[in-house]
């Protein structure tokens, strides 16, 4: 199946969303702030941040954050999850991909959803789940 397109809007809107929610990271031991704005089908926006642990295997991603979110207030499908990161500098992050284990999470519950990632204050790259890990 193909990832549906998403318009220049929603790609936008999504992103703004994503920089909002880095402001709620905790990055304490990388300093990479991530943040996640996945739309469902029901219109909401749904936002996650990375939290780090000190024990990084306890560390969870901004994208798994916002699927976990919207799956426990009951929404199972999704329309389009946009992704912002910045550097210990607060700068964006260039091509900054969901990681493995995210792809892995992703691939669960939204195979065909779009991935919207900021490349930098303007521009966005989109891609789909299925394109991260085929």
């Amino acid at each position: 199946m193909t990832t549906p397109p998403i318009d220049a809007s929603t790609q936008a809107q999504l992103v703004s969303k994503a920089k909002e929610a880095l402001g709620f990271s905790y990055a304490k031991y990388s300093g990479f702030k991530v943040g996640a704005a996945l739309l469902t089908k029901q219109n909401n926006v749904i936002t996650g941040c990375n939290i780090e642990n000190r024990f990084f295997n306890l560390t969870i991603c901004a994208e798994r954050v916002a699927i976990s979110k919207a799956l426990s207030d009951g929404h199972k499908e999704f329309i389009a999850l946009g992704i912002a990161c910045v550097n210990q500098d607060n700068q964006i992050q260039y091509n900054a991909y969901p990681c493995g284990a995210c792809r892995q999470f992703l691939i669960e519950f939204a195979p065909n959803l779009p991935v919207i990632i900021a490349i930098n204050e303007s521009d966005f790259k989109v891609t789909s789940v299925q394109e991260l890990l085929p």
